[in-house]
């Protein structure tokens, strides 16, 4: 049985508070190991991170002999965000994955950031986990900065996921939750699948399977060795961009996750008014279509969908 905890409480200016609790799993006996942090709810419209945590959660209850190590499940960082559909904190309009590492002395979303780092600091690992937006569909992958290859990607490799993503975009990683965890010494791996405000179901099967055989192969669950997928790897090819060229609405002719050859039709942007075709997608390398367009008005400029395949 896990032992629900509340371990941050903010005073709110309304006369409540703010609070995160999470479950702690710990072992029936002997000293615990190691310790991981399971996290999701940074984003209030991202509810895959919320079935994980019940399946997870599920699982620990009906098999607490195997549990070596100290394992933390944070369903709902952003509760706030989580109760009132939104992304951001409410009132602020602050993506709270934008403001790490915070400060006690700041407003509220940067003492959230603050006390989020220092509950789970001394977590050997975390597992930070992000659906899409309400825009996109993502392939269950990892993403990691350029600086932290070396380190995680052997982990990643683990989480019997489709795609390891190694990017070098770093405007905005300084300021969220993995890198302050990574900065800190927590191996830190940010998973993303699905699409904002929607519960895919296979997905988050999918990742269970892979936390478990995570925390089998460090130690944290006494578990028999089971075969996970190999995901494929961004250094092996590359990630090709598709945009909208004009207005209307994005009509797919392929569905996620499907390969493609160079010169496939992906889509149509279409407009609704003249009853127009505008404009043919095509793809421009063949290869996955691990991207792809889930709300379908789109302007010039929007992303339609991401092909990972050879490099030419």
């Amino acid at each position: 049985m896990g032992i629900i905890e509340e371990v941050l409480t903010i005073e709110l200016p309304v006369g409540e508070n703010f609070r995160i609790q999470r479950c702690r799993y710990a072992p029936k006996k002997g000293k615990s190991t190691k310790r991981i942090s399971v996290v999701s709810g940074i984003h209030g419209d991202e509810l895959e991170g919320q079935y994980v945590c019940f399946l997870l959660g599920e699982w620990l209850r009906k098999n607490p002999e195997t549990i070596r190590g100290t394992i933390d499940i944070y369903p709902a960082i952003n509760s706030l965000g989580l109760d009132s559909i939104t992304r951001t904190i409410p009132f602020y309009d602050v993506d709270l994955n934008r403001i790490f590492p915070g400060s006690k002395e700041d407003f509220l979303p940067a003492q959230i950031a603050h006390g989020v780092l220092n509950v789970m600091r001394g977590s050997e690992y975390a597992i930070d986990i992000h659906s899409s937006n309400v825009y996109l569909r993502e392939i269950p992958q990892v993403r990691i900065a350029k600086s932290q290859e070396k380190t995680l990607v052997p982990l990643a490799n683990l989480l019997n996921i489709d795609f390891v993503w190694v990017h070098d975009a770093v405007t905005v990683l300084e300021s969220t939750f993995a890198h302050a965890m990574n900065t800190i010494g927590t191996k830190t791996l940010v998973v993303e699948m699905g699409v904002g405000m929607r519960l895919g179901q296979t997905d988050g099967e999918q990742l269970l399977m892979g936390l478990l055989n995570l925390m089998r192969h460090e130690g944290i669950l006494d578990i028999p060795s089971f075969e996970v997928r190999f995901p494929m790897q961004s250094d092996e090819g590359e990630v090709a961009y598709l945009n909208a060229s004009c207005p209307g609405l994005f009509v797919p002719a392929i569905e996620h996750c499907q390969t493609v050859k160079k010169g496939d039709v992906v889509g149509h942007i279409v407009n609704a008014l003249s009853g127009q075709r505008m404009d043919e997608v095509l793809a421009p390398i063949g290869g996955m279509l691990f991207t792809l367009r889930a709300y379908p008005i789109v302007y010039e400029g929007s992303l339609l969908g991401r092909i990972f395949g050879e490099k030419e």
